[in-house]
């Protein structure tokens, strides 16, 4: 499961649809790996300001990976500046781009767990793929 996925899932249960402590999903005990993928700097470019920021911050945080920036990257951040100081038209990627695509794209959860911050339900992460079944008594 690929971290950027935990910028889009919230808890299952109806009880937390609307509280805002039920997003971003915690991550607890996770393995982490790489998984090396090519970059797609369109996709970086377009996904940015879709993300919730601050939210991609504290799972960063908790899963001690680098801080990232208190600031979304302009999307002119994502690519090498020429001498001029101007945007290198289909340059290469510049060192942010490159750490958010590792970061976002390549550094996935193999196992662990979800855990929501309102109801402190816990979803199990096994071989990458996370399991929002929830038990009858919970729906």
């Amino acid at each position: 499961m690929k971290l950027l996925t935990l910028n889009f899932l919230t808890c299952a249960r109806k009880t937390c649809k609307s509280s805002p402590a039920s997003f971003p999903l915690h991550p607890k005990d996770a393995e982490l790996e790489q998984v090396e993928t090519e970059m797609n700097a369109v996709f970086l470019r377009n996904i940015l300001p879709r993300l919730e920021w601050e939210a991609m911050r504290s799972i960063t945080t908790e899963l001690g990976l680098p801080n990232l920036p208190a600031e979304t990257p302009a999307s002119e951040d994502l690519v090498e500046k020429d001498g001029d100081g101007d945007e290198a038209t289909g340059g290469p990627p510049s060192q942010i781009a490159r750490d958010l695509h590792a970061l976002l794209m390549e550094t996935c959860i193999a196992s662990g767990k979800l855990v929501c911050g309102n109801c402190g339900h816990e979803y199990a992460v096994k071989e990458g793929i996370a399991n929002f079944l929830l038990p009858s008594h919970m729906v």
